[in-house]
């Protein structure tokens, strides 16, 4: 990988600074210094800590808890280095908050995903470079490049360690049956497709299950873990249709709001696999827990766009597997 040179500066929010530091690790160059606190009503207040006068600046930051908090810490660390002169900002956002809201539902919602797209190019942002929208069409509420990529290949390369002998890629829902169908041709193994309806917010009900998964060790693929109670009623709901216990749960983004952790300590649950897109706490209750670093992918994203590479093998759209 070249290493960028002086022009590229490298910026966090709070909300995930170890992912950033390690991505400054992998492209040897030192986190960009930055000064942000809050005022005891709450304001956010930044101060840019060195010069970034024509820079290629690529700011990290997570939609984790407390998301609205970092949603606005972010865009006032984007004007302070927009009032900078910086050359390019570019904003990576690993997990894009509000994904859920992508669409109207019911009368009289709001599009927040749509809201938050226009307010970070309103405010300044060049290019977005984000890891597995929840919708995918999220990409095209911006009217600035964006570089979706996705973490199924760091997470098939994990699976691939393990017996697989006698598994099956399960999707939890409609949404995710593209994605569940690239990692099981990408593993050679067979898919199924559970249909849930959501009553309310956090909460489904299973339907029913299309494919056979009896006898088999089920690898559920999803884009995010919130409380978890979902994927026990997935994996309670494989059981009943006579699939081996204990199986294994993959997503990208750890959101893990209570009870999560309780949720996933379930018999039914072998082992939870995760990346590091936002910061996971309390690891020590959830033993079965394998977190992925994301790292990896986002340093090669930051050498490639500056060096004006493609990075089409990193993303979603690509087709790779």
């Amino acid at each position: 990988m070249k290493r960028p040179g002086d022009d590229v500066k490298i910026f966090s929010g709070s909300s995930n600074p170890e992912l950033a530091k390690a991505v400054c690790r992998m492209l040897g160059v030192q986190l960009g210094e930055a000064k942000l606190s809050r005022f005891q009503s709450g304001e956010t207040y930044v101060s840019i800590g060195e010069s970034v006068r024509g820079a290629d600046v690529y700011v990290f930051q997570s939609f984790c808890h407390p998301v609205n908090d970092h949603f606005v810490e972010l865009l006032v660390m984007i004007d302070a280095l927009k009032r900078s002169s910086a050359g390019m900002i570019n904003v990576i956002l690993p997990y894009y908050g509000y994904a859920r809201q992508e669409k109207q539902d019911q009368p009289r919602e709001p599009i927040t995903a749509k809201l938050l797209a226009d307010v970070l190019t309103t405010v300044g942002a060049e290019r977005v470079i984000t890891m597995d929208l929840h919708a995918p069409a999220i990409q095209g509420f911006f009217d600035i490049p964006v570089d979706h990529m996705t973490a199924l290949d760091l997470i098939a390369d994990y699976l691939r360690t393990k017996d697989l002998s006698n598994a099956i890629i399960v999707s939890p829902d409609a949404g995710r049956a593209k994605t569940a169908e690239r990692l099981a041709t990408y593993l050679d193994l067979p898919v199924a497709l559970m249909n849930k309806r959501r009553p309310k917010h956090n909460e489904a009900e299973i339907t029913h299950v299309i494919g056979d998964v009896k006898g088999k060790v089920p690898i559920i693929i999803e884009d995010m873990i919130d409380t978890g109670g979902t994927l026990v009623k997935v994996i309670e709901g494989l059981v009943e249709n006579g699939a081996q216990a204990e199986g294994i749960l993959c997503a990208t983004h750890a959101i893990f709001s209570h009870p999560a952790h309780e949720r996933l300590n379930h018999p039914l649950i072998k082992e939870v696999v995760v990346t590091d897109t936002m910061p996971i706490l309390r690891r020590e209750e959830l033993p079965k827990l394998k977190v992925i670093s994301a790292a990896p992918l986002f340093a090669e994203a930051i050498d490639r766009i500056h060096t004006n590479r493609s990075i089409s093998s990193l993303s979603l759209e690509s087709g790779r597997m």
